[in-house]
């Protein structure tokens, strides 16, 4: 049965999110606070609008503590309704990185959500601006390099040591048949690299590295391209087998996933919700 309407959606998947946790590795009491249960820590960037938010509101749900990230947070009002921890990040300056890395000190987080993106608009070669292609690249790619690098020390403090990243069905090279999304396209196979890269490095250190492979979700960052495209929502529309677009909320069940002990055994791998695209 379909859930259609995230209102009647929330409540299951934080009850899934739950049993997941609980089915994966028990909340533990940290090293230095016996005395006290802590509640695992998940940092989300970019967690402000679309999936980073329904990703903060579901973890919040869950009884997690969860720390949201946002390039300006005076525009974070939905973020700060959930009554998380809101801190400023703009992932493509280092500085700011190193600020929130500095403002978090010691603290342990246990799941990193990379999540933080743009999507340029760009159909042809020859339409491409090099200042919004460098700037897609800077934080779609070299965004998640900079956060992850900054918090490895806290991710080795934590419990479960697990790093997620969005990817997309864009960023696959065997699937590109249609061209288009210049930019997008190029920063989304970089990260899938980088995520292999980073999972054989970090294997060895029981540090888990997979990424989210989304389809068309309806988001804030998609919407002008759906409003103004059509046929591009319908071509890709054909080629879905569950024909239709994705919600926010469909994105959260690989998080669960990937965010337990479900996955124990699961390293460097993209984890589709797609609606089938790449199956046909």
């Amino acid at each position: 049965m379909r859930f259609n309407s995230i209102a009647c959606a929330r409540p299951a998947f934080a009850l899934i999110l739950a049993v997941a946790v609980f089915l994966g590795s028990p909340t533990e009491t940290r090293a230095d606070d016996s005395a006290a249960t802590q509640a695992r820590t998940v940092l989300v960037t970019g967690a402000n609008r679309g999936l980073g938010l329904e990703f903060a509101r579901q973890y919040k749900e869950a009884g997690w503590h969860v720390i949201g990230t946002a390039r300006d947070p005076k525009d974070a009002q939905e973020l700060e309704a959930l009554g998380v921890r809101i801190m400023q990040l703009d992932v493509a300056s280092q500085q700011s990185v190193d600020e929130m890395a500095a403002a978090l000190g010691d603290e342990p987080i246990d799941l990193l959500i990379n999540n933080a993106g743009i999507f340029p608009r760009v159909g042809k070669i020859d339409e491409i601006d090099f200042d919004d292609y460098n700037r897609t690249l800077a934080v779609n790619t070299v965004g998640p390099v900079r956060v992850t690098r900054a918090l490895l020390p806290n991710l080795r403090r934590g419990d479960l040591k697990i790093i997620a990243g969005l990817s997309s069905n864009l960023g696959s090279i065997a699937e590109n048949e249609r061209g288009n999304f210049y930019g997008y396209r190029e920063s989304k196979a970089a990260l899938n690299m980088f995520t292999k890269t980073l999972a054989a490095e970090l294997g060895p250190d029981g540090v888990r590295v997979n990424a989210i492979g989304p389809g068309l979700i309806e988001t804030p960052l998609n919407e002008e391209t759906r409003r103004n495209n059509p046929h591009v929502v319908e071509m890709y529309l054909e080629h879905t087998p569950l024909k239709r677009n994705g919600k926010p909320e469909d994105i959260v069940g690989p998080a669960i996933f990937l965010a337990s002990d479900l996955s124990a055994y699961v390293t460097g791998g993209i984890v589709m919700a797609d609606g089938g695209y790449r199956s046909i």
